[in-house]
């Protein structure tokens, strides 16, 4: 885990790209969790599962850096920023009338997740922030492939 790993030195950037991946991490498990109350497909109950997982990995190295979790204390389909409120509120609109939308939003969001943990990793040299960014990121391929991308 994350705690076992060696500390290091974050920039300004990576910091704040650890706290923009809360939010991914958040969005994504709302996201999913909403699909799959909706449909009660077991790619989505599966996939929210993990996405819980990895929010949890995410606060844990914020937490353990000492930075403010932009996710903290909010509710399902809530956010702090407006960039992540707004495209989980077109996304969740989205998925709503349909299934197969419901899964093209899974891919969109897995897309985006990919391009993101691609950046945040981007000159880390903290080892514990480089294992759970590039676990992260072997999830969402693994996530996006179940999505049908």
């Amino acid at each position: 885990t994350c705690t076992t790993l060696a500390m290091g030195e974050l920039t300004a950037d990576q910091e704040a790209n650890l706290a923009f991946m809360a939010q991914e991490e958040k969005l994504a498990l709302d996201l999913y969790t909403a699909f799959a109350d909706q449909y009660g497909a077991r790619v989505y109950e599966r996939i929210a599962r993990s996405e819980a997982q990895h929010l949890g990995a995410v606060r844990s190295l914020l937490e353990k850096y000492g930075l403010a979790d932009p996710t903290a204390a909010l509710a399902a389909g809530e956010f702090a920023s407006a960039g992540p409120q707004s495209m989980y509120d077109d996304l969740l609109a989205l998925g709503t009338a349909s299934l197969e939308d419901a899964l093209g939003v899974g891919r969109t969001v897995e897309l985006a997740d990919i391009a993101a943990l691609d950046n945040a990793l981007t000159g880390v040299t903290a080892e514990d922030v480089q294992q759970v960014l590039s676990s992260l990121r072997s999830a969402s391929e693994r996530h996006l492939a179940a999505f049908g991308g």
